[in-house]
């Protein structure tokens, strides 16, 4: 069996750590990211999300236990430049990344400081705006973009890297519906063509389009399994401070009034299908 792209083990973090003030983030969290993989990491404000995909990384070292990224400890200093090119972050707010005037330029930026050279550039530059539909944005000042499209640009910037995951820290947090979507579409398409995602968020529909779920809890691994395996946990989620999907939430509430709804339901889609599916066979 392949080894996977990132592993944490007994991964234990505390801000301050050795100081009469250390904040504990993290404890005990051992898990594994395979290669194309798509993990939806979940959780109330203050269960460690954020910390976590720091150390994913390495912006930040643990203060106990081991991050290995492709077979690289985050604890080696040597090591780094390799990880952070090999686990690419996105941060919630896009103009916290954005230090060029020119969209095109933004893009360049990484991989010119890496040393890519100038054919491959405008590949790497043209390839990553193309897949995040601002081709034809590419002359334009950032700051004159859309929310969406700032999103859309700070992913295109960590994209011409070429790494080989995608940390996303509540990137959508900041955005409207349909910026959300946009940004969500961009996700699918990238692990449909083979990128790891590892997407931090709040919005519990946005889990449904990864594979797995890991529930944060205080630092803790609450729960972990696929979307709809965590989802028919809705006690579990409810007492953690996290609600079930809209969708989700009007299948139960029919089902309990009688309609005959399965519980499973967890998408939009499926709950259109479902409700046709009941109305066609009254």
């Amino acid at each position: 069996m392949d080894e996977p792209l990132i592993r944490t083990s007994h991964l234990s973090y505390s801000y301050d750590a050795g100081t009469d003030h250390a904040i504990p983030a993290l404890h005990d969290v051992s898990l594994a990211v395979d290669r194309g993989e798509y993990l939806a990491i979940v959780g109330q404000n203050g269960s460690g999300k954020s910390t976590l995909a720091r150390c994913l990384n390495g912006l930040l070292t643990p203060t106990e236990g081991e991050v290995i990224v492709a077979g690289a400890s985050t604890r080696d200093g040597a090591a780094l430049l390799g990880i952070r090119a090999t686990v690419g972050m996105v941060f919630q707010n896009p103009d916290n990344q954005i230090i060029s005037t020119v969209v095109e330029e933004e893009v360049a930026f990484g991989p010119e400081n890496l040393g890519v050279p100038r054919d491959e550039l405008r590949r790497r530059v043209d390839d990553a705006l193309r897949n995040a539909g601002l081709l034809d944005q590419r002359l334009r000042d950032p700051h004159t973009l859309s929310a969406g499209q700032k999103a859309r640009l700070a992913i295109a910037g960590v994209l011409a890297m070429r790494p080989a995951c995608l940390v996303l820290d509540e990137s959508t947090a900041m955005l409207d519906p349909l910026a959300r979507r946009e940004v969500l579409r961009l996700l699918r398409d990238l692990h449909a063509d083979g990128l790891t995602v590892v997407a931090i968020t709040h919005f519990m529909d946005e889990i449904t389009q990864a594979q797995r779920v890991l529930v944060l809890d205080a630092g803790h691994v609450a729960l972990e399994g696929t979307p709809r395996e965590v989802l028919a946990q809705a006690d579990v989620l409810e007492a953690l401070g996290l609600a079930l999907p809209p969708a989700a939430v009007i299948a139960r509430g029919l089902a309990v009034r009688g309609a005959n709804m399965s519980v499973g339901v967890v998408t939009p889609e499926e709950l259109v299908a479902a409700v046709v599916a009941r109305a066609r066979a009254a």
